[in-house]
């Protein structure tokens, strides 16, 4: 007979000292922000986009748009969703639009998820 392996406790017993601590934490902490961008990072145009940004200072949206294979609206419109939550921003040169990753730590968070991706 095969035994089935669960995935939960067989009794309810819990370490208070642990959860009280963490829990403490949980409360001081700003989870919105951070479910916003993993969501908008989930997104594989968006994705692209932002990795692309991760391999120069700033491209235009025409470069973009032509690096992933899209038009110039969806660059657009998916840049902006990244421009509104902070991982991206942007700087007008006369009819040119150019973006760059907002600091360094989310080049880092990219450029980790991809090398994590192909492990």
């Amino acid at each position: 007979m095969l035994t089935e392996k669960k995935d939960t406790c067989e009794v309810f017993c819990f370490d208070e000292t642990k959860v009280n601590r963490i829990s403490a934490r949980l409360e001081k902490q700003k989870f919105t922000n951070v479910a916003d961008m993993f969501k908008a990072l989930s997104d594989e145009t968006r994705l692209k986009v932002a990795y692309t940004l991760t391999q120069e200072n700033e491209l235009c949206v025409c470069d973009i748009a032509n690096i992933i294979g899209v038009t110039k609206a969806t660059a657009s419109h998916h840049l902006r969703h990244l421009r509104n939550l902070r991982l991206a921003k942007s700087r007008k040169e006369g009819k040119l639009v150019f973006y760059s990753l907002d600091d360094p730590h989310v080049t880092t968070l990219i450029t980790m998820a991809m090398t994590h991706s192909q492990e």
